[in-house]
């Protein structure tokens, strides 16, 4: 239905709503239709995967459900470029980058296609064991659908970042049961900052969306109730923050290595038959790697550690040895990234929130059996899966908040609280210290988005060097006269000049200023070349530089104009101070009172 159709009949209830409902309360209102409809999606969307994997295992016997297992896989990744190819005519946008892209640069407008694309997408990749999470696909579904409820009711700017958040939380709120560890991952991962009197919508949309996913039997893949800890573990708690920082950061480059990689391959058949290929292999060693994987952390936490080498080729040792387990467990672990990346980047559909809680869970699961295994100090084992979850999530999406109280949520309490704030924090800040940027943020660093609670960046981010060129500025000629430069600056409205040559290279800058004692010398007006009066220019800059380090280099240089060039050194204008800061303050007070 085209969107004016759908404005004028929804007219007169936004009219009353205008006589009767304040503000604050149509956004409260709003952010518990948000939260229905979020969490309905999160439902739909994980009763649909496993039961589909349930079909589809179903029929299969047990022996040789590892070889169906390794060929399903390249069947959902083809799929999925089918439905992105013919359905969205390419362009599926995968992940959390492009909703804070949306955020950032595009006043939180969010395609409506991403309201259905991916929960279409992430089904047909997961369900056939691609090895990737839902939340992000969920959490993207649910900001799609905070986005266009507030374009279709006519919310303003601000608000609609806000209900953009506030979709984000109900969807992870609804997979895990965990409210405030939804808020907590809008809070840093969506939205970056936020005042406080918007929690109150963010958290109504979380608990409403946990409410729906309750009472319709889904929710968290995992539950454990656990009650204290020992003190004299806290050094084994250091250790892991150091171990799940590592893996953090080996995740993330790897993830971004892949990602490279695949970008250079050429023909989405290729991706598909090389990464449904390489993803099969993948599965058929290890497979522990077959979808969400969230079954093996269930095992794991159930103390049945023992199936991990289940329909694998290393069942066929019957010992069931404890290094064997640890050698599964260990190339499962360093694997999964490699396998999520292949997922994604041959054209599947998920996300690394899942992948990290996976490996992390593995990572505490290694270290408290080898700790074990030494004698030294007895530890339970279940603890340090559910911290290294935390760890590694903290430390993969730089939200150590959303991996407190999400591991304290799903574990029945806040018993473990004093060890997860300990792991967390210690895998954030190291992890931060090598990768300074989170798996989600990384890329958009790199094409100039900047979030991460730098307002001055963030605003400046939006602003481009080539839509603030001035190009007023009357050029002349290196081999132009004196007496042709006085004739030029009686018609100019600058006093600045750029000397630029017949190819439109830039030579240097004449400036008023600086030759006003050579205007009054009429003896030299035709011997005297503006060559000869030019000045180098204090920097240049270039279209793709940020503005926010043009603004630093000025402040540095004590210059007021710089000139902008192209990448073969051709003059485009200047970029002015006054202009780049009136542009800010305009961004400013858009931001504050949309």
């Amino acid at each position: 239905m085209p969107q004016n159709t759908i404005h004028r009949l929804l007219l007169p209830l936004l009219l009353w709503r205008v006589r009767h409902l304040s503000d604050r309360v149509y956004l409260i209102l709003v952010s518990v239709l948000v939260g229905v409809l979020a969490g309905l999606a999160a439902v739909l969307l994980k009763t649909l995967v496993h039961d589909s994997q349930h079909l589809l295992n179903a029929w299969v016997p047990t022996q040789y459900q590892v070889f169906t297992s390794s060929f399903y896989p390249i069947i959902g990744i083809a799929l999925t470029v089918l439905f992105t190819r013919y359905f969205l005519a390419g362009n599926l946008g995968r992940g959390i980058g492009p909703i804070i892209y949306n955020i950032a640069r595009q006043g939180s407008i969010v395609p409506r296609s991403k309201l259905f694309s991916q929960l279409v997408s992430s089904f047909l990749t997961v369900t056939f064991g691609g090895s990737a999470g839902l939340e992000a696909p969920i959490s993207v579904t649910g900001s799609a659908i905070g986005s266009n409820t507030a374009r279709v009711l006519r919310i303003g700017r601000r608000e609609r970042r806000l209900l953009t958040g506030c979709g984000a939380a109900a969807g992870i709120a609804a997979i895990f049961n965990s409210p405030i560890a939804g808020v907590l991952f809008a809070v840093e991962v969506i939205l970056s900052e936020l005042s406080a009197a918007f929690f109150v919508p963010l958290l109504i949309s979380s608990a409403t969306a946990t409410v729906v996913s309750k009472a319709l039997y889904a929710g968290q893949p995992f539950v454990l109730i656990t009650t204290s800890w020992p003190v004299d573990a806290v050094p084994l708690y250091l250790m892991l923050a150091v171990f799940t920082a590592l893996l953090s950061v080996y995740m993330i480059r790897v993830y971004f290595w892949a990602d490279q990689y695949f970008a250079h391959l050429t023909g989405s058949f290729r991706k598909v038959v090389l990464g449904g290929l390489a993803l099969g292999g993948l599965v058929f060693l290890f497979p522990p790697l077959y979808g969400e994987g969230y079954n093996i952390v269930q095992l794991l936490l159930g103390g049945h550690s023992e199936q991990l080498t289940s329909g694998s080729l290393f069942d066929v040792f019957s010992d069931q040895s404890a290094w064997l387990v640890l050698v599964v467990a260990g190339g499962s672990m360093l694997l999964k990234v490699v396998a999520t990346t292949i997922t994604i980047g041959s054209g599947g559909n998920g996300g690394m929130f899942g992948s990290s809680l996976f490996a992390g869970a593995l990572c505490g699961f290694i270290f408290a059996r080898l700790i074990n295994l030494s004698g030294l100090y007895p530890i339970s084992e279940v603890h340090f899966i559910v911290l290294g979850m935390a760890g590694t999530l903290a430390g993969v999406v730089h939200a150590p908040l959303t991996g407190i109280f999400l591991i304290a949520e799903i574990t029945g309490g806040y018993a473990l609280f004093v060890p997860l704030m300990v792991v967390t924090s210690g895998s954030y800040l190291i992890t931060r210290y090598f990768e300074p940027y989170s798996v989600y943020t990384r890329k958009l660093v790199q094409k100039g988005v900047y979030i991460n609670h730098d307002r001055d960046r963030s605003l400046l981010a939006r602003l481009d060097v080539r839509t603030l060129l001035q190009t007023d500025f009357l050029p002349v000629g290196p081999d132009d006269t004196l007496g042709e430069l006085v004739n030029t600056f009686r018609h100019a409205s600058r006093n600045l000049f750029p000397v630029v040559d017949a190819k439109g290279y830039l030579h240097g800058i004449v400036s008023l200023d600086t030759v006003r004692d050579a205007l009054f010398d009429d003896e030299h007006y035709t011997t005297t070349r503006v060559r000869d009066l030019m000045a180098e220019p204090l920097a240049i800059v270039r279209p793709d530089d940020t503005l926010l380090d043009t603004l630093r280099c000025m402040e540095q240089l004590g210059a007021w104009a710089l000139p902008v060039l192209d990448l073969e050194d051709r003059y485009l204008g200047f970029l002015l101070k006054s202009t780049i800061l009136a542009n800010y303050r305009r961004q400013l007070l858009k931001d504050s009172g949309d």
